[in-house]
């Protein structure tokens, strides 16, 4: 994780509120408020006192705060301690630390565009 502040491509802080689109293939830092209908990032970290509040697509994603909406992920989702999320998550790796509040489905697999349902039932009757 970045330890400065020029480590992030973009930064939304603390104090600060945005509402909008966001589309950066550069790493996104939330400390502030985000609302919008969609966020597409390469990397996201939304901090212990970010505020999100739209579907997100993203390469990798770090959660302390909260997150109302949908959450897709390429490669993995890391929930901290503090994260508290109300949506739909789809990712092929997902690491829940003790004390995340979650709320909606999970999908994990290889490959989380379609529903892991065929690979477990065919597993199931090999």
């Amino acid at each position: 994780m970045a330890k400065n502040f020029e480590d992030f491509g973009t930064f939304i802080g603390e104090k600060s509120f945005f509402s909008g689109k966001i589309l950066t293939t550069e790493q996104l830092r939330v400390d502030g408020k985000f609302e919008g209908e969609e966020l597409r990032v390469e990397h996201l970290i939304v901090g212990r006192n970010g505020k999100v509040k739209c579907n997100i697509i993203a390469n990798t994603i770090i959660v302390e705060g909260i997150i109302i909406g949908n959450i897709y992920a390429r490669t993995r989702i890391m929930l901290m301690p503090t994260a508290a999320i109300l949506g739909d998550i789809k990712t092929p790796e997902l690491i829940i630390q003790n004390g995340v509040i979650l709320e909606g489905n999970c999908i994990i697999a290889p490959d989380p565009k379609h529903y892991p349902k065929e690979i477990i039932e065919k597993r199931y009757e090999d």
